[in-house]
């Protein structure tokens, strides 16, 4: 029997205002081969809204990240933005740089954050989706979202999320960008970056033990006293060794 999603209530303050991004009205694309000015105006509009696409979900995606089969879809007109939208968060590119880097409650964050526009509603809401995480998997958690009536209401079946804008009492603009707010992993996930590299470096020749603990500062005094020691009866040792050779040698 499956856990249902919990219920969370909107502790939100903030009064929303007009998307940041501007007008996002739906947009009916079907490019074509033509070369009409018309046609060269909606390749124009298409090109955009897949730019902010990227921008909104990767911030910033290079050339190999970019899903051509995905974009030509979408141009041809046989997908929505929502269907492009579900495309990325799914790609191989998110889940590499985005869903392995992060514990499911951080990707609660950026998915809500990335795909509604919003910061999540308190911790309740955090927990509820993180739940549905673990348990239906991330596919299930992206499609409840973009199925959610939150999403169609702003967004609709072609337009392009962004960033929502809120109103906050004594700030003359609104929130931070997503992007700012969260990063693609946390110090968590830097920090056992660090750690799994100090661990590579030190256990590659196999002769270590994990469990054994490296003690570097300053040795005790009798240990010093001791490596004198032997230092110093070597010495003497190598110097009879050569006096010997140099008497054996004149008297030759």
């Amino acid at each position: 029997m499956s856990i249902p999603v919990r219920t969370y209530s909107l502790k939100s303050q903030n009064s929303r205002v007009s998307n940041l991004a501007g007008n996002n009205d739906s947009v009916k694309y079907q490019v074509t081969g033509e070369t009409s000015a018309a046609s060269t105006a909606v390749r124009r509009d298409v090109d955009n809204l897949i730019e902010q696409a990227y921008r909104q979900i990767f911030f910033h995606a290079m050339r190999c990240d970019r899903d051509l089969f995905l974009e030509s879809q979408l141009r041809s007109g046989y997908i929505t933005m929502r269907d492009f939208i579900r495309g990325l968060l799914l790609s191989e590119r998110f889940q590499q740089g985005y869903y392995q880097c992060n514990s499911n409650y951080r990707m609660v964050d950026q998915v809500i954050g990335r795909v509604l526009g919003r910061s999540v509603n308190g911790e309740n809401e955090r927990l509820s989706w993180s739940i549905v995480i673990a348990e239906r998997g991330f596919t299930n958690f992206v499609d409840q979202i973009l199925e959610s009536d939150e999403y169609m209401m702003n967004f609709g079946y072609d337009g392009t999320p962004a960033q929502r804008g809120r109103l906050i009492p004594g700030r003359s603009t609104g929130d931070m960008p997503i992007y700012q707010q969260f990063p693609r992993y946390g110090e968590d996930w830097k920090q056992s970056l660090i750690e799994r590299e100090v661990v590579n470096k030190t256990f590659t020749t196999g002769g270590i033990k994990p469990e054994m603990t490296l003690v570097v500062g300053k040795p005790p005094e009798w240990a010093l006293k001791f490596w004198l020691v032997l230092f110093a009866i070597g010495g003497i040792e190598i110097l009879r060794v050569l006096i010997t050779i140099g008497v054996s040698m004149v008297k030759n």
